[in-house]
């Protein structure tokens, strides 16, 4: 499954690199990501493909808020199939 993962926070060097490997130990593949810096606030977005079951995806999920928590940041991971729902018109 595909899921899309949201980080905002103060920009400073190093929170692609904590994402990443995060996503990394979680056996989580970046598919593709998109990131800038404005007004000194770092935004990315990255599409990943996630081979979890339901549990593991909540408890991912969870996991990525926690460090953002602990790293000053917003970290939302949110199934594709929820975030597709919520553009469609």
């Amino acid at each position: 499954m595909k899921a899309i993962i949201s980080v905002v926070g103060k920009d400073r060097p190093g929170i692609m690199a904590m994402v990443s490997t995060e996503c990394s130990k979680n056996d989580v593949n970046i598919v593709d990501v998109s990131q800038t810096v404005l007004q000194g606030m770092f935004t990315m977005i990255m599409i990943c493909e996630i081979n979890k079951n339901k549990e593991g995806f909540k408890d991912f999920v969870t996991h990525m808020e926690d460090e953002g928590l602990k790293e000053g940041l917003s970290i939302h991971v949110m199934h594709e199939d929820i975030f597709n729902a919520m553009h469609k018109i």
